[in-house]
């Protein structure tokens, strides 16, 4: 007789498959710099809310930055203007990104758009959302005849 292993056994492999659906689901970043996303981004959860944290150095005007969210999927754009060389300066490395940039994510959760908040402050951006407080629990009447 063949024992089959438990549910338990295959956990890990049920979290993967969520992992990766979340991965192939989040619209695959539109520039890479370096082999990271640009701007980098950290997405946080709380009871209450939705924070989004990003790296974008060298934004100087509020006007180069675009936030736009549709349903769950927050869209952050814009451009980081590079400064101009001198013609007495020879560049020997260049590793910092210098134009326009696309980032798309999911949200983990939906938001409620009136209460977005971004603040942009010494190259660091976060977006805090609250969520939305959806109750779908009903309880069943019983009819018992």
């Amino acid at each position: 007789m063949i024992q089959w292993p438990s549910d338990e056994a295959f956990q890990p492999l049920g979290q993967f498959r969520k992992d990766m659906e979340r991965f192939f689901n989040s619209n695959f970043p539109s520039f890479f710099q370096n082999g990271f996303s640009f701007p980098r981004m950290d997405v946080r959860e709380t009871d209450n809310e939705v924070i989004v944290t990003c790296e974008i150095p060298g934004l100087e005007k509020k006007e180069d930055l675009f936030i736009h969210l549709e349903g769950t999927e927050l869209q952050i754009s814009g451009k980081v203007e590079k400064t101009e060389k001198k013609e007495s300066e020879q560049i020997h490395q260049e590793e910092r990104y210098y134009g326009s940039f696309l980032r798309k994510i999911t949200l983990p959760a939906k938001v409620d758009e009136n209460s977005i908040r971004a603040i942009y402050k010494n190259g660091i951006l976060e977006i805090r959302a609250s969520k939305l407080q959806t109750n779908n629990r009903k309880t069943i009447a019983i009819e018992f005849q």
